[in-house]
């Protein structure tokens, strides 16, 4: 499991040797990014959606603790990183998962990542069990999620906001009504879950959301116009079935 991670210290040579001792030690992570303050740390958390923050505490104008309290329900796993041992104890009752002292030991270093490699683990296997029990309990009453695991987290999105997906090797983009996301399965493993839910198979390498069809276009031997303005192929092998899901809806 890769874990997308934000640095956040107002030393840049201690952001420096974080980061190198993490490419050397810690595998499976990804610094998506590193901020001098707090105000800056904040950001970058809300913009990359971190699992993992390592945090430095005594930073000029806010601490490290202000910027959590920045985040009502933190949904990432913090490591401390201190050059002052009486902070620890508070850091701890701030729920973090670890905290480091200045200088970072290797061995601490490695085992605070892997708790909370497993703490990101466990908490990613929760929340598929929430949705497979909600979506057992609605039935069809509401619009169900689909979990789409990404290079850095497992995204929840319902299903009538994804407007089509398309195949990238192993890979699939989904394409919603305001981002791409580019999903860790095939698109084989998601047309055999959607298809029951509108979705028609146009091609080899692309799946539709009916409802998010615009027009039939007749260039090319068929070709849909979605909604978003993007264009879709039509194989010759799924024509037909692409024509009878369009005449449900007058197209």
């Amino acid at each position: 499991m890769d874990i997308n991670c934000v640095i956040i210290d107002d030393e840049p040579n201690n952001i420096t040797n974080l980061q190198t001792l993490l490419q050397a030690h810690c595998s499976g992570l990804t610094i998506a990014a590193a901020a001098l303050n707090a105000d800056d740390g904040i950001a970058a958390i809300r913009q990359h959606r971190p699992g993992l923050v390592f945090l430095d505490i005594q930073m000029p104008g806010k601490s490290g603790f202000e910027v959590l309290k920045a985040f009502a329900h933190p949904d990432f796993e913090v490591i401390f990183i201190t050059a002052y041992d009486q902070y620890g104890i508070q850091a701890i009752k701030f729920s973090a998962l670890d905290y480091l002292l200045k200088p970072i030991d290797i061995p601490e270093l490695k085992a605070a990542v892997e708790k909370a490699r497993q703490k990101l683990s466990a908490k990613a296997h929760d929340a598929k069990l929430e949705n497979l029990m909600a979506y057992m309990q609605r039935g069809q009453k509401e619009v169900p999620k689909i979990a789409l695991p990404t290079l850095t987290e497992t995204r929840y999105i319902k299903i009538d906001e994804i407007a089509r997906c398309e195949a990238s090797d192993n890979y699939t983009t989904f394409f919603t009504r305001d981002e791409q996301l580019l999903v860790c399965k095939t698109l084989k493993d998601f047309a055999e879950l959607l298809q029951p839910h509108g979705f028609v198979r146009t091609h080899q390498s692309h799946l539709v959301n009916i409802d998010m069809v615009k027009s039939l276009l007749k260039e090319d031997g068929g070709v849909l116009l979605m909604k978003d303005g993007a264009k879709v192929p039509i194989s010759r092998q799924n024509r037909d079935t692409v024509k009878g899901a369009l005449r449900g809806l007058g197209v």
